[in-house]
């Protein structure tokens, strides 16, 4: 009986927090973003410490780079039912090919629910360094992430150099997010891509994965935190067989090509005031007082300036997917900024390293 105390008494404890924030999130709007975030931060700060241990334990016993998938996953399982949101994951059998550089699009901090949700086994972190001092990164040091200093250019490329040794020599799987910092819309969109991760792939001679999450925006954004379904769709491996540095920006092109249009695809449209039909539109008429009949009043003759004003070439003609060419044989010029690869970015986001199973 007094076992069963021990068990209960922790959890009984914890959970009244919880009904306490439930509580407040159905008061109002604001209540529920501030209840919801406040949860979302506290289950990261709980899991992470409890990580610590795991990583202590699972070290112990030569199963280091499980840590991470056993954390994500517990993540997962515990802010998903506590916040009410779940995520579905199409084509998760293509994560089965490896070593890989996966590339996903990178919209908030909510990312690392999805991550917890298909994080792969074998797998292990690489992070801007400034996670270090986050509730994440004491399990993260624990379970061998390597952080990579984005202030310094060089020694970030020298990260990049290693991560693409270990990948060819260990069969390491890695997820990077070519946007290079958040960005989340009411309309679905991609910033344009930076080229580290391709340059990485070709180099190594892999296959890139591109790893796209729906837009979110009607559950997750400034002053809204709210609950549903969040869809993550795998796309097939592009193969990098024979491609040469001249070709990195024909590829990029084309993986962002293919994820902007399952990025359209996927995400549920937010319907606004513009979207609705005529007789959805409420009706805006007042009733105008009658008009007293008076002298008529003789109309005066008034210049108007009529200045020609230019056309203006509308936004939505560039706005068209190109076709994608599958041919990557032309040959563009290669950039070597620091930009290039992504190394001064905003991007407060992980870089997941998955292992091969054996």
């Amino acid at each position: 009986m007094s076992f069963l105390a021990l068990l209960i008494k922790p959890l009984a404890y914890i959970s009244v927090p919880v009904i306490v924030l439930r509580t407040i999130a159905s008061a109002s709007p604001v209540g529920r973003y501030y209840a919801q975030l406040t949860i979302y931060l506290g289950t990261l700060a709980v899991v992470s410490t409890w990580g610590v241990f795991v990583a202590v334990g699972m070290t112990l016993v030569g199963r280091r780079h499980d840590v991470n998938y056993v954390v994500a996953r517990s993540f997962y399982a515990i802010a998903s039912r506590v916040l009410d949101i779940r995520v579905e994951v199409e084509g998760e059998e293509h994560l089965q090919t490896c070593p890989v550089v996966m590339v996903g699009n990178h919209q908030s901090m909510l990312d690392i629910l999805y991550l917890g949700r298909m994080f792969p086994r074998k797998a292990s972190i690489m992070a801007k360094k400034e996670l270090q001092w986050s509730p994440l990164g004491p399990w993260m040091f624990m379970s061998g992430a390597v952080f990579v200093d984005r202030g310094n250019s060089a020694r970030a490329h020298g990260s990049l150099a290693a991560a693409g040794d270990e990948m060819k020599a260990k069969g390491i799987s890695l997820m990077m997010y070519p946007e290079g910092t958040r960005h989340c819309q009411e309309v679905p969109s991609l910033l344009p891509f930076k080229k580290g991760a391709f340059h990485l792939a070709v180099e190594a001679g892999i296959p890139v994965i591109p790893v796209v999450c729906e837009n979110y925006w009607r559950i997750y954004r400034k002053g809204v935190f709210g609950s549903g379904t969040i869809r993550v769709r795998v796309l097939p491996p592009i193969s990098t067989a024979g491609l040469s540095a001249s070709d990195v920006p024909e590829l990029t092109t084309l993986v962002r090509d293919q994820m902007l249009a399952a990025l359209r695809e996927i995400s549920v449209r937010v319907t606004s005031e513009e979207d609705m039909e005529p007789a959805e539109q409420p009706e805006m008429q007042a009733e105008l007082p009658p008009v007293e009949e008076s002298d008529p009043i003789p109309a005066t003759p008034v210049e108007v300036a009529s200045d020609e004003v230019p056309d203006v070439p509308s936004d939505e003609e560039g706005s068209e997917t190109p076709s994608v060419d599958t041919s990557l044989s032309r040959s563009l010029r290669q950039e070597g900024s620091a930009s290039e690869y992504g190394t001064e970015t905003d991007d407060e986001g992980m870089v997941v390293v998955g292992r091969q199973h054996h």
